[in-house]
């Protein structure tokens, strides 16, 4: 295995493994707390981790697994990353600067959302909030179906079995990680009937990976936002809420909202915000394009661990 930097990769042969160490650049400024803190308290174990103060998850790559590690630094993110082929770097590099919305704009989305009074404490205490989004959209849309009423733990611990009976097994040199999280041509192989949930819920999640491997869905990146939108709604057992959080953290929508959300009215009526999803709705008019970073301040306000930084276990 041999351990580069990128300006070093282009010099040699593709094949692999790789490590790759890099700097990801971000306009600042960068709130890492409800970023990693979110990614790290909703970590499905064996597929993404929590480790020396980096978190770390399996990534599904054209030429083979690969593995990345992703450390906030005042400046940059650190990244290193294990690839079978050097070939996968720049999509590798793309699906993390994505899985931590690193692109955004702070000052844009800053400016115009310190124009509401009310709004306005929230983003001058930490400033620089992202949307923690996802290296698969397909992969958070399973997710968001497996979480739909049952706590994040609960969760975490449906997917990690689905992981361990369907996904790719990898091998992780520095760490505990043991799976890719399997693709929706997997899952749709599936025997409903062994999955540990309410009959409903287990059509929901049969009826969107069986689209998602058909086609009948695209939420690739750069698609059509709306139609994707449009696809899921159609599905049996998708409401507002999970369409929504798709399309903020799975499509990337910067103006995806959730009215609805328990935290969020919580949150809007603490500070004076209308608490009924549609004054709410009418309220956030001016928030847009940027409600999905409105609603990371709100679900920041509170004191919940996926607000903060995570400690080592």
């Amino acid at each position: 295995m041999r351990e580069v930097t990128e300006a070093d990769a282009g010099a040699a042969g593709t094949a692999g493994p790789w490590i790759l160490s890099l700097r990801l650049p971000f306009r600042a400024p960068l709130c890492p707390d409800n970023l990693f803190g979110h990614l790290a308290a909703a970590a499905v174990p064996g597929v993404e981790e929590w480790r020396d103060g980096a978190y770390r998850r399996t990534l599904r790559l054209p030429h083979g697994p690969g593995i990345a590690s992703l450390r906030p630094m005042p400046d940059h993110v650190a990244c290193r990353l294990w690839l079978s082929d050097v070939e996968d770097l720049s999509i590798a590099v793309e699906r993390c600067r994505r899985l931590l919305d690193l692109d955004a704009d702070p000052e844009a989305v800053d400016g115009l959302l310190s124009a509401d009074p009310l709004l306005a404490p929230l983003v001058a205490k930490n400033p620089g909030r992202r949307v923690p989004r996802t290296v698969d959209a397909a992969e958070f849309a399973v997710r968001a179906v497996l979480g739909q009423q049952v706590s994040t733990a609960a969760a975490r611990t449906l997917a990690a079995r689905l992981c361990a009976a369907h996904g790719e097994p990898v091998a992780d040199p520095e760490g505990g990680l043991t799976h890719l999280f399997p693709n929706a041509a997997a899952l749709a192989e599936l025997d409903p009937a062994t999955l540990a949930m309410p009959q409903t819920r287990r059509n929901t999640l049969t009826g969107l990976v069986r689209g998602l491997a058909s086609g009948q869905i695209d939420l690739s990146p750069g698609g059509d936002w709306e139609r994707a939108r449009a696809q899921l709604a159609a599905l049996p057992g998708f409401g507002p809420w999970t369409v929504e959080i798709i399309a903020m953290r799975g499509l990337g929508d910067p103006d995806a909202f959730v009215p609805g959300d328990l935290g969020v009215r919580l949150a809007a009526r603490e500070l004076g915000l209308p608490g009924t999803p549609a004054a709410l709705t009418r309220h956030a008019a001016g928030w847009r394009p940027w409600r999905a970073y409105a609603v990371q301040y709100l679900w920041g306000s509170g004191e919940h661990p996926t607000n903060q930084m995570p400690t080592e276990p």
